[in-house]
C-alpha cells in the first residue's frame, strides 16, 4: 500500500479505520434510535432507584424498638440533613 511503511504499520492502520469506521456507525444507529424512538411515560422497567421498603412483618429481626431519647435523637439528626 505504502512504500514507506512497514507491513505491521499498515495493518494496525487498517485496524485503526475499521474501528473507527464502526464507532462512527455505531454512533449514528445510537443517536436515530434516541431520536425515533421516545418510550411511553411510565413504561420504564428498569431497576429501581430506591428499592421498595419492606414491610416490618417480613421478619422480627427486622425491627427495633427505640426508646423516646432515641427517637428524638434520631428526629434531631434527620433535622440535621440539608434539602436540597
Amino acid at each position: 500500500m505504502f512504500p514507506s511503511i512497514s507491513l505491521a504499520q499498515e495493518i494496525g492502520l487498517a485496524v485503526l479505520i475499521v474501528a473507527a469506521l464502526v464507532w462512527v456507525l455505531g454512533l449514528g444507529h445510537m443517536l436515530r434510535d434516541a431520536r425515533f424512538h421516545h418510550p411511553e411515560p411510565g413504561a420504564y422497567e428498569g431497576i429501581a432507584v430506591i428499592p421498595a421498603q419492606r414491610s416490618t412483618a417480613t421478619h422480627p429481626m427486622e425491627s427495633v424498638e427505640l426508646t423516646e431519647a432515641e427517637e428524638e435523637a434520631f428526629a434531631g439528626l434527620i433535622r440535621t440533613i440539608p434539602l436540597r
